[in-house]
């Protein structure tokens, strides 16, 4: 197992800038996505979650808010989720839920590439394909999120999601976020960055797991 011995990827200067920059610009969308979630249902516009970041520290994700305030239940999200708004199933198709993220980058708990945060209970910090994976910051987006841009649907077609989301998904994950750990460069970052926005413009331009794939991981 080679652990990374530093980030890697995109400079930090060049991240801080970027993200600054786009929480300055992207205000007025901001506003009017805002202005949508609170329509759509009582609650925070703001979503906060707990997950795993750098070397296995905790931190607080941000995202705009999806689901009704009152839900509960599972932490995993299906196509289907009763508990989504209608502003909310919107802004997951398009992404938008994740711009908040722009102020974790900021801080300097994500990354803009960078494997995607688990929350702690999905997270097992004795396994050394996890430790591998935590030796670098996560990010708003990643390859194997590029691929999995299913995952909600995948979710919705079975009946127990946790147990398929332990046994066949996040193994697929973690295959994938390994590799990219071991490969991160701010060549491939900024790769991805850039395959990033064509996927969420042009959603059939990526190449979605095929069964066989999900079922070799499961098996590594």
């Amino acid at each position: 197992m080679r652990v990374p011995t530093s980030n890697g990827g995109l400079p930090r200067t060049a991240e801080i800038c970027l993200a600054l920059a786009g929480l300055v610009f992207l205000i007025p969308l901001f506003a009017m996505l805002a202005v949508g979630i609170k329509t759509s249902s009582h609650g925070p516009v703001l979503f906060r979650q707990k997950r795993i970041g750098r070397r296995g520290n905790e931190f607080v994700l941000y995202k705009f808010r999806s689901m009704r305030s009152d839900a509960d239940g599972l932490k995993l999200t299906a196509r289907d989720d009763a508990r989504l708004t209608r502003a909310g199933k919107w802004l997951r198709r398009y992404k938008l839920d994740e711009l908040p993220q722009l102020w974790n980058v900021l801080r300097g708990e994500m990354s803009f590439v960078g494997p995607r945060p688990e929350v702690p209970e999905y997270v097992d910090l004795k396994d050394p394909l996890w430790q591998e994976i935590l030796a670098v910051r996560p990010g708003i987006t990643d390859p194997v999120a590029l691929r999995l841009r299913n995952e909600e649907q995948l979710l919705a077609s079975v009946e127990d999601k946790e147990a398929f989301y332990a046994e066949i998904l996040q193994p697929f994950k973690l295959r994938g976020w390994a590799e990219y750990a071991r490969q991160k460069a701010w060549k491939t970052d900024l790769s991805i960055l850039l395959r990033t926005f064509k996927v969420i413009l042009l959603p059939k331009t990526t190449n979605e797991p095929t069964p066989e794939e999900l079922s070799v991981a499961a098996i590594d």
